[in-house]
């Protein structure tokens, strides 16, 4: 199950569900969906995380799926952390990919004004303004730079959004407010990959470090010169490591417990 960050949507997983022959969807059953509020989910988030759990949950009973690997970035990462903890059994296994044990300061700040962009946005504003506002907190200036055309047409796209993306925006940003995952994390029994970016501005490295401290058994890779937008930067190494985790020391564990 991939799970997304505020501003993605599943098609932001293409690469990943059709790297030629190292696709995911080669070897597992692949869950995307888009949290309520993002585009193909309609209706307006609660502003909980837990609401987001409720509708990972409610999707997986539907689907008949007791237990499934959650992989999320972001925000998607930080519900599939509460979801690990708030159900054990139905983690088979975690990746959270550039996320966080708790919203610093700093970063709440940063959020604020982001859905206050979304709000202004959704009130008949330039939608635009969000993404120029998220661009250099998620991305290298190099990265932009040799992305400059692509994002011009992106922001077209964004600005053209309806106002309920920009409310639904604006809800999953509020669900951040005062979250600490901290006393969650004794709780996550299965086994767990943390891929940070050395350059995350969101969620800096120590983060990542401090989640991996906190779940027992975790593994940790911190990837230089990496950003927040990591799984499109190094989109080939962040899916390395998916694929070797998933197959080496997910499926390990898988076959202890059976023994």
């Amino acid at each position: 199950m991939l799970l997304n960050g505020g501003l993605m949507t599943i098609a932001s997983w293409d690469r990943f569900a059709g790297f030629q022959d190292r696709a995911l969807a080669d070897q597992f059953r692949l869950i995307r969906c888009d949290f309520r509020g993002q585009l193909l989910s309609p209706g307006e988030p609660e502003p909980r995380l837990d609401a987001h759990v409720d509708d990972l949950l409610a999707l997986l009973d539907a689907l008949e799926i007791p237990s499934a690997h959650l992989a999320g970035v972001s925000f998607g990462a930080l519900v599939a952390l509460r979801l690990a903890a708030r159900e054990p059994d139905r983690a088979t296994s975690l990746t959270a990919i550039t996320a966080t044990d708790q919203i610093p300061v700093e970063t709440w700040r940063d959020t604020v004004e982001m859905r206050e962009l979304a709000l202004a946005a959704a009130a008949g504003g330039d939608g635009g303004k969000v993404l120029d506002f998220l661009l250099p907190r998620t991305y290298t200036p190099e990265y932009l730079e040799s992305q400059t055309a692509n994002f011009a047409f992106y922001r077209q796209w964004i600005a053209g959004l309806p106002p309920v993306w920009f409310r639904g925006l604006a809800r999953i940003l509020s669900a951040l407010e005062g979250l600490d995952l901290g006393p969650d994390l004794g709780a996550i029994r299965c086994p767990t990959l943390i891929v940070g970016a050395e350059g995350d501005r969101t969620f800096p490295p120590e983060h990542s470090l401090a989640l991996a401290a906190g779940i027992h058994g975790a593994r940790l890779e911190i990837l230089r010169g990496g950003s927040h937008g990591l799984i499109v930067e190094q989109a080939d190494r962040v899916l390395d490591l998916l694929l070797d985790f998933l197959t080496r020391d997910a499926a390990r564990h898988g076959e202890m417990k059976s023994k």
